[in-house]
């Protein structure tokens, strides 16, 4: 990919990187959709963005949906080209009114609060155990992005008051309780932890480089198949088992957006099932209309 496809998407990712402070995770993701559109516009001998028609917006949506990508896939794409003019500023952007396929949204899968107690309740039988049980009580007890835990510094970390300070999506920070039970695994963790960096990654290697997300994922799931897991163990499942059984003791969808860091609500009812047997008996006990009449 060159000229000026490629400039304009060099330049795009710049501007992600050092203005906008996007994740290395999203830029990754952002690179492969820039430049597979870049492809399919030089194909058609598009030969700058500002040569970009509404008509062939529609064909690389098309192209997307005929090569089997699903509707997230094309949603993601469109956003990347998007954001592309946006960052550009291209004043005509052919990709405003393009939309992707629908697909019905499901809901991640969660843990019941049984299953996650037995997991998580065996004594681990190595240091590693100490570390992937650390990881997990984290995950599962302060509801982070797995992002985010690969992102926690020892400063971070405020026993005193039993908080973890947390750098999420766009770089804002938020500060999140983090239970008793993942502040006695951290403790069981820290005097094993390789490396004596005192601003070091809380949750480094054996050779005290910086965990990948691949290898969390990877001692996540063994750790679930270790402990007779019946379903694949990977750090959303504890995010999402988090935010479902906080919101299933308190109702507050408010307060459960707040400790997922989601910017918007309608993204916390993405991420969350509420109890409806349970709204509705709230419904029922507090709706004047709701209530049978008594004579």
């Amino acid at each position: 990919m060159g000229g000026a496809w490629g400039e304009a998407v060099g330049a795009c990712l710049d501007r992600l990187a050092y203005e906008r402070r996007y994740s290395a995770h999203t830029l990754s993701a952002y690179r492969r959709d820039l430049e597979g559109l870049a492809r399919f516009a030089e194909g058609l001998r598009c030969a700058a963005p500002s040569d970009m028609t509404v008509e062939l917006a529609r064909r690389y949506v098309a192209s997307l949906s005929r090569a089997g990508q699903g509707g997230r896939t094309v949603a993601r794409a469109l956003s990347a080209a998007r954001t592309l003019y946006r960052e550009l500023g291209l004043c005509a952007n052919p990709f405003r009114g393009v939309k992707a396929p629908r697909t019905p949204r499901s809901l991640p899968q969660d843990l019941n609060v049984d299953t996650l107690q037995g997991l998580l309740r065996a004594a681990p039988e190595d240091d590693l155990e100490v570390r992937d049980m650390a990881i997990a009580e984290v995950l599962y007890g302060a509801g982070l992005r797995l992002s985010e835990l690969l992102g926690l510094r020892l400063s971070d970390l405020d026993f005193a008051q039993g908080l973890v300070r947390v750098t999420g999506k766009g770089r804002r920070e938020r500060l999140v309780p983090m239970g008793r039970a993942a502040h006695a695994a951290l403790k069981a963790w820290l005097p094993l932890r390789p490396g004596n960096d005192p601003l070091g990654a809380v949750f480094p290697g054996p050779s005290g480089r910086p965990l990948g997300a691949r290898a969390v994922q990877k001692r996540l799931a063994r750790l679930g198949r270790h402990r007779g897991l019946d379903v694949p163990l990977h750090p959303h499942m504890l995010r999402h088992s988090f935010a479902s059984h906080i919101l299933q003791s308190s109702q507050d969808l408010r307060a459960v957006q707040e400790l997922l860091g989601h910017a918007h609500l309608s993204t916390t009812q993405i991420y969350t099932h509420l109890d409806y047997q349970q709204l509705a008996r709230v419904y029922d006990a507090a709706h004047p209309r709701a209530r049978k009449r008594t004579r």
